[in-house]
């Protein structure tokens, strides 16, 4: 048998045939490979494919006598081999045919053919010149049954040799319609299905059922639109994953890094695009600078459009722009607009000469300090590290399409966003963030590969603009990359904004303001302080905690005037009054709540055995401050609560002198408290305590009177 395909040029796509074949333990003779493509413009909507049909008919000068010679053609940039050359013979032999052609529902290029066409009781009517197969003999035949320019349409030279009755019935020449052997996906999608079959020993494979015929194609083509369905089914076909070993085909064309000089490192232009206000960019941007790649291979570009983040930017680019080979940065007054930026950003790389481009954006946080690298040693066009939402389904890919090439989910998409499956997955859409091989920048110009397309947005547009290339965009799931932040609920009318991303941004919430040691409170081998009896201490939360607190305080600026009287409580009255600003009078109350129900009820019950309530409650919840002149000190008193917490938010030696707390029954006094760490007792009964004298400056304290 003889297998033959035509491809000018290599591409993602002829490089997954390739490999699907290779699998299967044959290699294809490839025809025209290297030379400039004579078969018609814009073929994939346009008749066109002549030149295929010109260079199998050389290629077969040789064999054109030979009776029983097998040939196969298929396309060779969409189509996948899902078993080996016996496999194919066996199912061509049992066709009963000398020459067996695909099948499809639509009769194109020429439409008013399709009166023509035979009438059949069951399976696909037309026919369809991506795969065929035949005796050489009677392929011959077939081929020279006309004569056809390069530039005419393959599809329409078999059809009109088909419908010549004489000729068909002759030579035998039938088509595949129940997909026996080949399966066209176009206008069949819901046809097939992938099935997995278990092994008694080692990984499973997979194969395809179409679920119409009951048949088990051997050969797929992704003919037409298809071709995003034919990406999804490729990453499983033909050993490309399983679940023992994997994303199996990963490896293939891998490179390393690992013991490169710097000055061999391939030249990365790092593009960050802050398009809009978001949470905790000082973090991303930081997580960008400790991205484990020489920086002096690194070009940086930043495009910022949000005006509140230019200080974030100038700190940045002030202190680490310098270690970079260059820096640029598009400013909000620029009145550059994203689109117009991001094109600018391709031809910017293309201009420093760039290996490779690298966009990120301000949503996208690299938590992996070696994603750089990794995506750059998995040598694809383009690959973006998979990134979600913690604890959602939101990620920075899409698994389908819809076919007005919107949002549609996949049937593993939920599996890759889980990770239960990891490996690298082709997908019709990336965004957020994704590193591009530069050859691909440099093969098409800005009218191809650009951010603008009908009115979308930018990354829409663009990944528009791949798939329209025939170009594949991968997302790897291989390792643990990064995460998303959301940005949707970031209010920067507020003081301290991020204070308020308890609930949205949970993770970055607690990277900011949770201390660094609080895990420590837990650990076994470790006793918890007690600087005086039932009283514990923990660290809890940041310095950037502390001063966010006090900046959200000051900037509300209404502090009780320290009276008896107080109308923000109800009945009115205030038995042990303080100078403070409560919870509920900056919107935090309910972000303060969830504050007490994570972190601080784990450690009540970790020291109060048995007590549990979850979750707590908190009816007063608020800020002291302690000045002299002001209020400072506070006279003893019991607390309405089963337990207080108080957090210290400054420094004591440092923003004030004096102050404290002392818990009269025990004689004991903490007064070196330290910003960031709770104090925690009993309120009632057994802790009858005083504020002490603050001396000089101003003592800020956090106070939560739990379960009253």
């Amino acid at each position: 048998i003889l297998v033959f395909t035509v491809a000018s040029e290599s591409t993602d796509g002829f490089q997954r045939y390739l490999y699907s074949a290779r699998q299967n333990g044959f290699e294809p003779q490839v025809l025209g490979f290297g030379q400039e493509w004579k078969g018609g413009v814009d073929i994939k909507n346009r008749p066109g494919g002549g030149w295929k049909v010109n260079l199998l008919k050389e290629a077969l000068q040789p064999h054109k006598n030979d009776k029983n010679k097998i040939v196969l053609f298929t396309d060779g940039y969409d189509v996948v081999f899902l078993g080996d050359l016996n496999q194919i013979v066996a199912k061509f032999k049992a066709s009963n045919a000398r020459v067996l052609f695909g099948a499809e529902s639509a009769c194109w290029p020429d439409v008013e053919l399709a009166q023509k066409y035979p009438k059949v009781s069951e399976g696909k009517r037309f026919l369809n010149s991506g795969m065929y197969i035949g005796y050489a003999s009677e392929l011959w035949e077939i081929l020279e049954y006309d004569t056809i320019k390069d530039s005419d349409d393959d599809q329409l030279f078999f059809t009109k040799a088909y419908l010549d009755e004489v000729l068909r019935k002759r030579l035998s020449f039938k088509l595949d319609h129940k997909s026996e052997l080949f399966q066209n996906l176009n206008g069949a999608t819901n046809e097939v299905e992938i099935v997995e079959i278990k092994a008694k020993e080692g990984p499973e494979k997979y194969k395809i059922n179409n679920v119409i015929y009951h048949t088990e194609p051997l050969i797929l083509h992704g003919n037409g639109p298809s071709k995003i369905a034919l990406n999804y089914l490729g990453n499983y076909l033909a050993n490309s994953w399983n679940s023992v070993e994997g994303c199996v085909r990963c490896k293939e064309g891998h490179i390393d890094l690992t013991n490169k000089k710097p000055s061999q490192m391939p030249l990365v232009f790092l593009a960050i695009f802050i398009e809009l206000n978001t949470p905790f960019l000082e973090e991303q941007l930081n997580k960008i600078y400790l991205q484990d790649y020489p920086k002096e291979r690194i070009h940086l570009f930043v495009h910022n459009s949000a005006k509140y983040h230019s200080k974030h930017v100038k700190d940045f680019l002030d202190k680490h722009g310098h270690e970079y080979q260059s820096f640029k940065e598009i400013k909000p007054e620029d009145g550059s607009t994203e689109w117009v930026a991001r094109d600018l950003s391709l031809d910017q790389c293309l201009s420093k000469n760039c290996d490779v481009y690298f966009s990120v954006d301000s949503v996208a946080h690299l938590d992996n300090p070696h994603t750089l690298r990794l995506l750059i040693e998995q040598n694809r066009t383009i690959v973006a590290p998979m990134l979600i939402r913690p604890g959602k389904a939101w990620s920075n890919f899409w698994g389908a399409l819809t076919k007005d090439g919107f949002y549609a989910r996949s049937n593993d998409y939920m599996d890759i966003v889980h990770n239960e499956k990891r490996g690298l997955w082709n997908v019709p859409f990336v965004a957020n963030s994704y590193l591009i091989n530069a050859t691909f920048l440099k093969k098409y110009g800005r009218s191809e590969l650009n951010f603008v397309r009908d009115n979308l947005d930018a990354d829409m547009a663009f990944c528009a603009n791949v798939r329209n290339l025939d170009v594949f965009m991968y997302v790897s799931n291989r390792i643990d990359f990064g995460h998303l932040v959301d940005p949707e609920s970031f209010d920067i009318t507020r003081t301290e904004p991020e204070m308020y991303q308890i609930f949205d941004n949970e993770q970055d919430w607690e990277d900011r303001f949770i201390h660094e040691d609080y895990p420590e409170n837990f650990n076994p081998e470790k006793k918890n302080a007690q600087p005086c009896p039932d009283v514990y201490w923990f660290p809890i939360v940041s310095q950037k905690f502390c001063q966010s607190l006090i900046n959200m305080m000051e900037s509300y600026g209404k502090w009780s005037d320290g009276s008896n009287q107080d109308t923000r409580l109800e009945g009115g009255y205030e038995a042990v009054p303080t100078r403070d600003i409560h919870m509920n009078q900056v919107g935090w109350e309910r972000h303060w709540l969830e504050f007490l129900r994570k972190y601080v009820r784990p450690l009540q019950e970790h020291v109060f055995i048995g007590y549990f309530h979850d979750p707590p409650r908190s009816l007063m919840n608020f800020v002291v401050r302690y000045k002299p002149g002001e209020q400072p000190s506070l006279r003893p008193h019991h607390d309405s609560s089963t337990y207080t917490i108080n957090i210290a938010l400054n420094q004591r030696g440092v923003d004030y002198e004096g102050g404290g707390c002392r818990f009269i029954r025990y004689n004991c006094s903490v007064v070196d408290t330290k910003p960031g760490w709770l104090l925690m007792h009993p309120g009632r009964l057994t802790h009858y305590h005083e504020g002490l004298l603050v001396t000089k400056g101003i003592r800020y304290i956090m106070i939560a009177f739990v379960d009253p």
